[in-house]
C-alpha cells in the first residue's frame, strides 16, 4: 500500500492557481533574491516551454516578480507584485522564449543589484510547488532550496573542500549532503552544500577570508 502525506494530499501553501506556474515560480524567484543577498534594481526574466506558452494566464510572470521582491509564494500581495515591483523602483523585463528547455516550467532570471553586481540563475519548476536550480552565473549546479544551502565557487585544486568544510566543523554546522560541480580538472568549480541549520555571515566571511581559491560564496 502506498503511503502518502498530507502534502501529496492538499499540495503546498500557495497563491493559486497552479502549484507549478504560480508557487513553484515564485519559489524560484525568491531563490533568486536570496542569492542576490535580497539586493534587486532590475531584474530580466525568460520563460521557456509551458512557463512561455500558459504561464501568463497562471500568473507566472506575478509569481516570478512577487519571489525577486522577497515574497513567499502564500503573500496574498503576489496578485500585484508588478505595481510593487514599480514602487519599489525595481526595473523588470519579462521576455517569453520560444526555445525547448529541460523541462517544461523553466526559467531564467538575470538580477542586478543597485551597485551593479549581476546574479543569474537558471531553474524550474518540477511539480508540487517544488523546484530545481541548475545554473548559478554560468555553472551548473543542483539544488532543491529544501534545506539551508552555502554555494561556493572555487579553483579545483586539492585541500579546497578540506578548507571550508573544517571552518564549517569549527562553526558546529553539520553537513547534510554535498555535491561538487567542476567545467574541468583545475578550472571553476562549485560547492553545494546542504545544511541542517542556516549558514550565518559570520561563516560566510571566514570562508572567503580563509579559503583563497573560493571566488564567490552564496547562502540560502
Amino acid at each position: 500500500m502506498q503511503n502518502f502525506s498530507l502534502f501529496d494530499i492538499i499540495g503546498p501553501r500557495m497563491v493559486g492557481p497552479s502549484s507549478s506556474h504560480t508557487a513553484g515560480a515564485a519559489k524560484l524567484g525568491r531563490m533568486a533574491w536570496k542569492i542576490a543577498r535580497g539586493d534587486v534594481k532590475a531584474a530580466e526574466l525568460t520563460l521557456y516551454g509551458s512557463f512561455a506558452t500558459t504561464g501568463r494566464g497562471h500568473g507566472t510572470d506575478k509569481a516570478l516578480v512577487a519571489g525577486i521582491l522577497g515574497l513567499a509564494p502564500d503573500d496574498a500581495r503576489l496578485r500585484y507584485s508588478l505595481l510593487l515591483a514599480q514602487e519599489a523602483g525595481v526595473s523588470v523585463d519579462i521576455h517569453y522564449s520560444d526555445e525547448e528547455p529541460d523541462h517544461p516550467n523553466t526559467a531564467r532570471i538575470r538580477i542586478t543589484s543597485a551597485a551593479g553586481k549581476v546574479t543569474e540563475i537558471v531553474g524550474a519548476s518540477i511539480g508540487g510547488g517544488n523546484i530545481r536550480i541548475t545554473e548559478i552565473n554560468g555553472m551548473e549546479v543542483e539544488l532543491s532550496g529544501e534545506y539551508p544551502t552555502l554555494i561556493v565557487r572555487h579553483t579545483d585544486v586539492p585541500g579546497v573542500i578540506n578548507d571550508v568544510t573544517s571552518i564549517l566543523a569549527r562553526e558546529r554546522i553539520n553537513v547534510a549532503f554535498m555535491r561538487v560541480f567542476r567545467q574541468a580538472r583545475r578550472a571553476d568549480a562549485c560547492m553545494v552544500i546542504e545544511t541542517d541549520t542556516p549558514v550565518q555571515e559570520r561563516t560566510r566571511d571566514l570562508i572567503l577570508e580563509w579559503c583563497q581559491q573560493t571566488t564567490e560564496v552564496f547562502t540560502i
